[in-house]
């Protein structure tokens, strides 16, 4: 039985001779013969095997030299156990067969040599044929000379060299202070090997140690150094075991002892660690020169995107996609869970390197989930997904303007009557030495609502952890503080809930120090790293300190300050604390090595789940709407913003002469109301032309002082966006009409409206120009005369039939319609009809009747009507009045017109002689060249400045709405857009996700 293997090479006879040596010792005798050189270099073996005794062990090895170890029998072939070069060892022949079978295989190795040629000459031949191969191949070689440019050049490639030629050395040094550990185990050599005698598997049949280079390269902290520096020692054993000692006993009691090794053993950890750090200098200092380099020559080299920017993407589009964390995003990320004030974001910032978020004593600082996404850097900076600007976490101000604008973000996203939000803020933090990674920070769970809190505060943090928490492939960093008793925790109980098997949860125990120095109970902490206080399970236990109650201390103070403590621990020394279980750096490594297998793991049949989601929306799609372009949100606002400003530009398509027409129409029906009413129709109740012309002449100041340039800014303002809207929507009748834009153009003409304000300097210019214009009492020539009589027919004509229609809408259908139509006239259609009849009465006996009536007038008209059983009031009488008396006069205004056509000769002479009174064609005249004026101007202003100004006033309102998302949402809705949206996401998921998994494949 073999007690002992070390290291060998073995021949593929040692097994079958080791077992055919073991049964021929028990049936006979085995004679071995050895003769070896006599130099004093040389070292002896030598075995004994007697009838009672099968197997001995005694093995001396030349360090200089391989050896080769033959088994020998009286009666056959010597055979070699171990294969090997040519050793000082030789084997006596035994006899006559043995000599004749070594005198064949000397004839068979003579006629091997007469081959040697054949083979040399087919070497050569085959050697020119490769070489000619190989270029002919060449030619269909890629031009590589590209590849220059992204090469370092010879100086980096040596200075990184000279780095790693240093560590090494001083990783030698290293190895030489560690002999101190072979000294503490060489006095347990003798334990060590009398347990591999026991615990050693039978089947093994030799054992071989290359020299002293093999052994001191595998076991030199197990067994410690040897006496002789030249030669090593193995055993073999052909037998049973046999124990060779006494069992090893530790010293239990030498606390001492077993402090320094460990102490010894922190400070290695420290000087490794130190080692890397220096090593990231030397990194960073060379990726410096590389940007400088490339600065100045002008060429920007290409950096792919890391793995975890690119993961961190996709968890964006996710939180985008499904914010509730349903089965579609099982992706994972670290879920960072804690009770308020349990240094839980102070974890994440020992993690992070850099104190990134807001602090405050007591208080409720962390109100909405924060997105960190840590990767490996040159440079300590942080950056907002949302934002282009780099905050470098070296640099103090910097570090402030984070933390301000953490606060500020996560004020933003609480709505009014709210403590807390659910909007995640992304972040980005990379730096040297940082462990790649995702994680989540969320408001720490509290037992008692506040003042100052809302009301359902409380219930609102839960919800928003367990939530995060559900995703079945989320890590849960549970933090917990260490200072408090184990009883208030909240949050061993809400995770213990979502994860009772602890299959993704890592357990982080905070404030150690503060636990050590209030004299904690030792055997209470390690029971809660061991797992067996909480009511739950976990797949680590870590023990952190993340600070001293310092907020303004650095993260390197801190880790110093970490150090230290767990260097001098009481719990560390008493074995409360196991190395594998301190410091940050140990939690964020183990946290990172989880994060990455389960990513692993899961993101593929993340990507196959999108997949098949794709091929569906893609399939109702085209079911839905198979003759319509897939166009999202975004690009159906495009869609629309180019055809909205399309019709701004065709504004400029109007002519003047159509502006001016369209502005002389909307400015009298503005104005003609005003016109008639209270300037025209008090005017003509004069008994002669000079108080005519008196009155009409204030009038009109009055009026173009205050009221009509003012009216006219808002005939051109009101005209400008009804053009505008008209082009808008002049495709709206037609069959193929999009109306999913409707909604959307309605908007932008309401913003417009809003925001477009006329130039106020144009309401002064009108002012002066109307006022000059209504002065001038002077027409010219004919065919302004009977343009102006035109106007004034074409006016009456609109007001005359206006009044008869009133006046009919008030007396009902006539006795034709009646018949015709089967119409009736109502009891108050009645009564209007007796009325008018009765004041048309006054009109017979004074046909230039004021416009008002006379108390005896209105007494006589009711008396009258009582009479024929009709009971009116007054007000019923003047209302009548209203529209009888203007229908009369309108009728006799047009009948003077068309007198007055052929009156301008009589004009020119003051009509002294013809008894005309055309005074009012004048007054017409006056108005038709205001309004003619009027529309020029508002013309000019509409082309060289409205126009413009309207068109930066839509573009600002289509702006606006492309950066309000939630009113857009309102404005741009429907299936189609709905089923739009969510292909788009779905397809930019899952490319993403391919992206990354094949970059993910490329990294194993």
């Amino acid at each position: 039985m073999l007690t002992m293997l070390l290291r060998g090479q073995f021949g593929p006879y040692c097994g079958r001779c080791v077992k055919k040596s073991l049964a021929v010792a028990h049936s006979r005798d085995m004679h071995t013969w050895l003769r070896t050189q006599t130099s004093p270099s040389t070292a002896v073996l030598r075995s004994l095997i007697s009838k009672t005794q099968t197997h001995r062990q005694i093995l001396a090895l030349q360090p200089q030299n391989v050896y080769q170890i033959c088994h020998f029998s009286a009666l056959r072939i010597a055979r070699p156990l171990l294969r090997g070069p040519c050793s000082p060892y030789k084997v006596v022949v035994q006899s006559q067969r043995d000599m004749s079978v070594i005198g064949r295989l000397a004839s068979g190795f003579g006629r091997l040599l007469r081959v040697r040629y054949l083979v040399l000459t087919g070497a050569v031949g085959g050697g020119v044929a490769v070489n000619k191969k190989i270029d002919s191949w060449k030619e269909y070689f890629p031009d590589l000379d590209w590849m220059k440019e992204y090469i370092p050049e010879s100086e980096a490639l040596a200075q990184l060299a000279s780095s790693i030629r240093n560590f090494a050395k001083h990783t030698m040094e290293t190895n030489e202070q560690m002999s101190w550990l072979k000294t503490k185990l060489s006095d347990n050599r003798k334990a060590v090997v009398d347990w591999l005698n026991q615990h050693s598997p039978p089947d093994l049949g030799s054992t071989l140690v290359e020299g002293k280079t093999g052994l001191s390269r595998e076991v030199p902290l197990v067994l410690g150094p040897t006496p002789d520096a030249n030669v090593s020692t193995t055993t073999a054993v052909f037998g049973e075991a046999k124990t060779g000692g006494a069992e090893y006993s530790s010293d239990s009691g030498d606390k001492k002892r077993l402090e320094r090794v460990q102490g010894e053993m922190m400070e290695v950890q420290l000087r490794y660690q130190k080692e890397i750090e220096r090593l990231e200098k030397d990194n960073r200092e060379l990726r410096k020169q590389l940007l400088l380099r490339e600065q100045k020559s002008g060429k920007k080299r290409v950096m792919k995107k890391s793995l975890i920017d690119m993961y961190s993407e996709v968890l964006d589009d996710l939180t985008v996609y499904d914010s509730s964390y349903n089965t579609q995003d099982n992706l994972p990320r670290v879920v960072v869970v804690g009770d308020q004030s349990s240094g839980k974001t102070s974890v994440l910032e020992m993690i992070a390197q850099a104190r990134i978020f807001p602090r405050g004593s007591g208080e409720m600082m962390t109100r909405s989930p924060v997105k960190v996404t840590l990767s490996e850097g040159p440079f300590h900076v942080a950056k907002f997904k949302d934002s282009n600007r780099e905050f470098d976490l070296t640099k103090e101000s910097d570090l402030a303007a984070l933390r301000r604008e953490v606060e500020l973000r996560m004020k933003a996203s609480v709505q009014k009557g709210q403590t807390v939000s659910n909007e995640c803020i992304s972040m980005s933090v990379a730096g040297p030495g940082l462990q790649r990674m995702v994680l989540v920070d969320l408001p720490g769970i509290i037992s008692t609502v506040t003042t100052g809190m809302a009301p359902d505060t409380k219930d609102s943090i839960k919800g928003m952890c367990k939530s995060h928490m559900e995703n079945p492939n989320s890590i849960i960093l549970c933090i917990q503080d260490g200072s408090l008793d184990a009883e208030r925790s909240n949050v061993t109980e809400l995770v213990s809930q979502m994860d009772p098997q602890g299959k993704r949860t890592i357990f982080v125990l905070t404030k150690v120090d503060l636990a050590e120095s209030s004299l904690y109970n030792p055997d209470r902490i390690k029971s809660i790293l061991e797992g067996r206080l909480f009511p739950m399970q976990a797949l680590g236990y870590f023990a952190v300190v993340t600070g001293r109650g310092n907020t303004n201390d650095s993260i390197a103070s801190i880790k110093d300050y970490e150090d230290r403590f767990f260097r001098n621990s009481r719990l560390f020394k008493d074995g409360v604390l196991k190395p594998t279980q301190m410091t940050t750096q140990n939690l964020s490594m183990a946290v990172s090595d989880i994060f990455w297998k389960m990513v692993k793991e899961t993101v593929e049949q993340q990507a196959d789940a999108f997949k098949a989601t794709r091929f569906n929306l893609e399939t109702e799609w085209k079911n839905t709407f198979p003759r319509i372009r897939e166009l999202d949100r975004n690009e159906l606002f495009e869609k629309a913003r180019g055809e909205i400003l399309d019709e701004v530009i065709n504004l400029s398509q109007v002519t003047p002469k159509q502006w001016e027409n369209i502005f002389y129409k909307k400015l009298w029906e503005k104005n003609a109301t005003h016109v008639l009413e209270n300037i025209y129709l008090p005017a003509a109740q004069a008994e002669n032309s000079g108080t005519f012309n008196t009155a009409v002449d204030i009038k009109l100041k009055a009026w173009a002082d205050v009221q009509l340039p003012k009216r006219c800014v808002e005939v051109g303002w009101e005209t400008l966006h009804e053009e505008f809207e008209k082009l808008v929507g002049r495709d709206q009748d037609k069959k193929h009409h999009d109306d999913i834009f409707n909604q959307l153009k309605s908007a932008v003409i309401e913003g417009s409206k809003e925001r477009h304000k006329w130039d106020e300097k144009a309401e002064q210019s009108l002012r002066v120009i109307q006022v000059n214009i209504l002065e001038d009492r002077s027409v010219t020539d004919k065919r302004h005369w009977d343009s102006a009589i035109k106007f004034m027919e074409d006016t009456l004509k609109e007001k005359l039939k206006q009044s008869e229609d009133s006046l009919r809408k008030l007396t009902g259908p006539s006795s034709m319609d009646q018949w015709l139509y089967w119409q009736r006239q109502t009891q108050e259609n009645k009564d209007r009809s007796a009325t008018k009849s009765e004041l048309e009465k006054l009109f017979n006996t004074d046909p230039h009747h004021k416009s008002h009536l006379s108390g005896d007038e209105l007494t006589t008209a009711r008396k009258n009507l009582q009479s024929h059983n009709v009971d009116v009031t007054n007000d019923f009488i003047r209302e009548t009045w209203y529209y009888v008396f203007r229908l009369n006069f309108f009728k006799k205004a047009l009948y003077q017109a068309q007198q007055c056509k052929k009156g301008f000769y009589y004009y020119q002479r003051g009509f002294s002689e013809s008894g005309l009174e055309c005074h009012d064609v004048v007054l017409f005249w006056r108005l038709l060249r205001m309004l003619e004026v009027t529309s020029n101007s508002l013309r000019q202003q509409v082309v060289n400045n409205e126009a413009r100004r309207l068109e930066r006033i839509i573009k600002d309102t289509l702006d606006d709405l492309g950066e309000d998302k939630e009113r857009l949402e309102k404005l741009l809705t429907g299936r189609r857009v709905l089923l739009a949206e969510e292909l788009k996401k779905v397809r930019q998921i899952q490319d993403r996700l391919e992206e990354f998994i094949q970059a993910l494949n490329k990294e194993k």
